[in-house]
């Protein structure tokens, strides 16, 4: 029996994604950060948490959504980056406002956390090593995560469009698919 692989492709695994694990590992770091270093009843224990959140969810909804319709997988991947982005203006209010530095690119504390944070993409790891860090440095963990993932998304937009405009979108694959079944069934 023939099968048409590449219609309506399952083969979208958003947990293989290197952007979906270092989505993870924000998201364990910041759930963290909030409940340990800022006052219980303050809103931006939420907000952070929620973009957090959503800088994950929405690359694994995309992903799938990604199935039927390429538009909404690149609208919900753009919405994660977004997602992201304001965390990252979060991490450097919190730094600024208190009086904390953030590490410049340049800064040994920094070339250390991003060949750290490229190296690693498991959660458990800094789910473990943040427990005895200052709040300074899980923000500027934080920040390096959220620029590495930031990095990674843009290159999966990249390719996402590259994509599309190969391959198409799904009323193309059904066209090629119906073709294909008609010239395979003498049709």
């Amino acid at each position: 029996m023939y099968e048409d692989k590449d219609f309506l492709r399952q083969d979208n695994n958003y947990r293989t994604l290197k952007a979906f694990k270092k989505a993870e590992c924000i998201y364990d770091v910041t759930f963290y950060f909030a409940h340990q270093f800022l006052k219980p009843g303050d809103r931006t224990i939420d907000q952070m948490i929620q973009a957090a959140r959503s800088g994950k969810q929405n690359l694994a909804e995309g992903n799938i959504d990604g199935i039927t319709s390429r538009e909404m997988e690149l609208k919900l991947t753009n919405v994660n980056r977004a997602s992201l982005h304001e965390l990252l203006l979060d991490y450097e209010d919190y730094l600024r406002v208190r009086g904390l530095e953030q590490w410049a690119y340049n800064d040994p504390r920094c070339i250390q956390t991003r060949a750290f944070c490229k190296a690693h993409l498991d959660s458990a790891i800094y789910r473990e090593k943040i427990k005895d860090r200052t709040d300074e440095t899980i923000a500027n963990i934080a920040i390096t995560l959220i620029h590495q993932c930031d990095v990674l998304i843009r290159g999966l937009i990249e390719w996402k469009k590259r994509d599309f405009k190969e391959h198409g979108g799904i009323k193309e694959e059904m066209y090629r698919a119906r073709k294909e079944w008609m010239r395979r069934n003498g049709n």
